[in-house]
C-alpha cells in the first residue's frame, strides 16, 4: 500500500492576471505540469472563476482564487499571506499583469504614468519581495513578463516602454538580490496576442512582416517558455528571452 505521507509536496505556482489571454495560457501550463496554481485577478471574476472550476475538475483542490489591486502594496502582502496560507508553501511567482495602451507626447497624463509604473514595475517588484521568503523556503523561482520594448520603444508608447525597460532591469536585479536560493527570469513576448482594444489587419500585418518567421505566436509559446523556466532550467538565472519570431533581430 502506498503511503501518502511520503509524497513530495505538491509545488505552487502563483499567476498574476491569470485568468484570460496569455496568464490563462500559463495557467494552464503549470497545472498541467503538476503544479497547483494560485490564480490571482483584478475585476475578472466570472473568468477567472470558470478557469479555476475547470481545474478542480481535472484535479480536486488544485486551483484557487486571490483577488487584488496589486498597485496597492497592502493588497499586495495579503495577497502572499492568503496564498501561501493556502497551501503552506510557494514555489514559483508569475509577474504576468500587465497594463497596456499609448501614451503619445504631448497628451499624456500623470495618472497614466502612475498606472502603467504601478501595473508593470512598482507591482513586481513588491510582489517579489512578499514573495521572497517562501520562496528561499521552497528554492523556487520568479519569472517576470517583460516585453520587447522594454529594450526597443514603441512608438506612441513611451511610458509603456519605459516601464517594461524597468521590469527588464528588475529582473536582472532580483537575480542577484535573491540568489542563490531563487533564480529569477524573464520573458519578452513579440507579436503574441494582439491589444485588447484591438488592432486592424495592416498594422497587424505590418508587425508580422518585421519577424523572422513571418508569422504570429500563441500564448502557449510564452506558456511553455515559463514551464522551461520554472521546471526545466536550474541553471538560469536573470535572463530575458525573447519570444518574438526573431522581430527583436532588427527586420
Amino acid at each position: 500500500m502506498t503511503n501518502h505521507d511520503d509524497q513530495p509536496p505538491t509545488p505552487v505556482a502563483l499567476v498574476t492576471g491569470g485568468s484570460q489571454r496569455i496568464g490563462a495560457a500559463i495557467v494552464r501550463a503549470l497545472h498541467g505540469r503538476g503544479m497547483d496554481v494560485a490564480l490571482h485577478y483584478r475585476r475578472s471574476r466570472e473568468a477567472a472563476s470558470r478557469l479555476v472550476a475547470e481545474l478542480n475538475a481535472a484535479r480536486a483542490d488544485s486551483a484557487a482564487l486571490f483577488q487584488a489591486d496589486i498597485r496597492d502594496i497592502r493588497q499586495v502582502n495579503h495577497l502572499l499571506e492568503a496564498v501561501v496560507q493556502w497551501q503552506g508553501r510557494l514555489d514559483l511567482l508569475v509577474n504576468n499583469a500587465s497594463t497596456f495602451y499609448p501614451t503619445p507626447m504631448g497628451r499624456a497624463t500623470e495618472e497614466q504614468w502612475d498606472e502603467l509604473l504601478d501595473t508593470n514595475l512598482k507591482a513586481p517588484f513588491f510582489l517579489a519581495q512578499a514573495a521572497a521568503p517562501p520562496l528561499r523556503a521552497s528554492q523556487g523561482s520568479i519569472v517576470n513578463l517583460a516585453d520587447i520594448h522594454g529594450q526597443q520603444p514603441l512608438k506612441g508608447h513611451p511610458v509603456y516602454s519605459c516601464a517594461k525597460a524597468g521590469n527588464v532591469m528588475l529582473t536582472r536585479s532580483l537575480a542577484r538580490e535573491l540568489g542563490p536560493e531563487v533564480r529569477v527570469n524573464g520573458i519578452a513576448p513579440g507579436a503574441i496576442m494582439w491589444p485588447a482594444s484591438g488592432m486592424d489587419d495592416v498594422a497587424r500585418q505590418r508587425i508580422i512582416n518585421r519577424t523572422a518567421l513571418k508569422r504570429q505566436g500563441d500564448a502557449t509559446d510564452i506558456a511553455a517558455t515559463v514551464v522551461f523556466l520554472a521546471l526545466e532550467a536550474p541553471y538560469i538565472t536573470g535572463q530575458i528571452i525573447a519570444v518574438d519570431g526573431g522581430r527583436s533581430l532588427g527586420y
